[in-house]
């Protein structure tokens, strides 16, 4: 697996591995014993790229997967990057699927989530540590200055913004510097283009989350799919409705077309159209299966010429889609 640097200094695979699904929003948790064979096998493919969440459990359990990972990773501490978040909780009282999120990054609240987060991850240090969305009432310089603070004091090494705009990114810079921004990317969402300018100047990476459109571009489902079990957020996606794979047909055919071209998955295109597109940016797939994880960590290998990745982009920017997952809403409470 190449190696890529993402800020100034962080060397991680050039694929990672998105946690989130293995304990939250895609149906039933993982169990342990199948989440410790699906990052043993990252590991053991070249992964060494691991994201989690304090929020990424369900009700009754709502840190799994950090508990999960901090058990499982122990092993391996010293030879992986560990990314998590702090700044949200979600409002288990909404009747939605996909529950809205309540930022909440007071200083006290992040001393609280980091402290947290190092017991359950059983770790001395978070290497990458994002606040996982803005909040309205804290100003970012306030955050990035307890940011500044967390890593003279050890506790965290590097830190990033998920979900940001230039503003953002510049302000919290600024104060102290930001190694990654977290954003959602890929072929059916691209305004966040426009920030590669800023982050090349400032030497920041791009982190993609959802590379995939929460799966969408593996080309494994259907209008026939149907997501049954609770909590699955994939029920209430747009780009899941049985009437968007018409719509999307032009976009799955482009795919397909550089698939059969590279003797590579749709997947497995998709995914290194992000990674052959900046030398900064680095996709997180997630998944709960074990074929899935090894084709999404060889995406590594497949490469996609500069001409290719231009003419992919003037397809898409042409082509008709479905609309698309944008995220959980966000509230004040």
């Amino acid at each position: 697996m190449q190696k890529r640097i993402i800020g100034k200094d962080l060397t991680v695979s050039a694929v990672g591995l998105g946690c989130m699904g293995m304990s939250h929003a895609y149906g039933n948790q993982c169990t342990p014993d199948e989440a410790k064979k699906l990052i043993e096998t990252a590991i053991e493919n070249g992964c060494t790229f691991f994201d989690t969440a304090e929020v990424y459990g369900e009700p009754d359990c709502p840190h799994h997967n950090e508990e999960m990972l901090g058990e499982i990773l122990k092993p391996y501490r010293s030879k992986i990057v560990l990314a998590t978040k702090f700044g949200v909780k979600f409002d288990v009282s909404a009747p939605t699927v996909n529950k809205p999120v309540i930022p909440d990054s007071r200083p006290e609240q992040i001393r609280k989530s980091v402290e947290g987060s190092l017991r359950r991850l059983q770790t001395d240090h978070i290497d990458l540590y994002y606040q996982h969305r803005q909040d309205p009432d804290v100003p970012v310089e306030e955050v990035a200055g307890v940011m500044a603070d967390l890593i003279r004091e050890g506790k965290i090494t590097h830190w990033g913004l998920s979900e940001v705009n230039e503003e953002i990114i510049r302000r919290a810079n600024a104060v102290c510097p930001v190694t990654a921004i977290q954003n959602r990317y890929h072929m059916m969402y691209r305004g966040y283009e426009a920030l590669f300018p800023v982050l090349e100047k400032l030497q920041i990476g791009f982190v993609a989350f959802s590379p995939l459109a929460n799966g969408l571009l593996s080309g494994a489902y259907s209008q026939n799919s149907t997501f049954s079990e609770q909590g699955d957020y994939r029920k209430a996606m747009p780009q899941f409705q049985a009437d968007s794979y018409e719509k999307n047909r032009a976009l799955f055919s482009l795919i397909q077309k550089y698939a059969d071209e590279k003797n590579a998955t749709p997947a497995q295109i998709s995914l290194a159209w992000l990674i052959c597109k900046k030398n900064y940016i680095v996709p997180i797939p997630g998944t709960r299966k074990l074929g899935r994880l090894t084709e999404n960590l060889g995406a590594a290998d497949v490469a996609l010429t500069a001409q290719e990745i231009a003419e992919i982009d003037k397809a898409l920017d042409k082509m008709e889609m479905s609309d698309v997952f944008g995220g959980a809403k966000i509230v004040k409470k």
